[in-house]
């Protein structure tokens, strides 16, 4: 994973994927604390994770909101980013990486709350966030994560990794460690 500026060094024609680009997933997570998480936060690196999972999984959380009970449909329909089965369920290696990278440039603050951190705008990550949503770069993405908030955000991170773990047994839970989710 290279940030955009490290890209704009490669020779032209050199073949990029979103997925592949830092600031990607930068503000994807920054517009997941807006717009997924409760007040501009999220409590826990394991609810973070949850969250994001069934934002980049649409067709996961419409599976899942049948099964509780809930009707939704998801603005989106692929994946937007794949994720490997890690010890808590669905998981992105790059999380250290970009969540260090925000809380750097100032845009999210990290504090730890117990065993937990929680993760939370700063007042530039708003800026940034806002700036996001204007842009109507964002338009799918962010009403996927309004939708996954509704349903899951007043949930515990174990609570919706047990209630992945439970819906999605051959998909998520048999899966290897480090094995990607299809």
């Amino acid at each position: 994973m290279k940030s955009a500026s490290r890209l704009a060094l490669e020779p032209a024609g050199f073949p990029v994927l979103a997925d592949d680009v830092l600031e990607f997933h930068a503000a994807r997570l920054l517009l997941l604390l807006k717009h997924a998480g409760i007040g501009n936060k999220i409590d826990g690196l394991t609810k973070l994770a949850k969250l994001d999972f069934f934002v980049r999984y649409p067709q996961f959380f419409e599976a899942v909101c049948k099964k509780i009970g809930k009707q939704v449909e998801s603005p989106k329909h692929g994946i937007e980013s794949s994720m490997v089965r890690f010890h808590y369920g669905p998981w992105d290696k790059r999380y250290y990486h970009v969540l260090s990278y925000l809380e750097a440039k100032g845009l999210i603050a990290v504090e730890s709350e117990g065993a937990k951190f929680v993760f939370r705008l700063t007042d530039s990550g708003k800026q940034i966030t806002k700036a996001l949503d204007q842009s109507g770069n964002f338009t799918d993405l962010i009403a996927q994560m309004k939708a996954v908030k509704v349903v899951f955000g007043n949930k515990a991170g174990s609570t919706l990794k047990d209630l992945i773990y439970q819906t999605f047994d051959a998909e998520v839970a048999s899966l290897h460690l480090d094995e990607v989710i299809g």
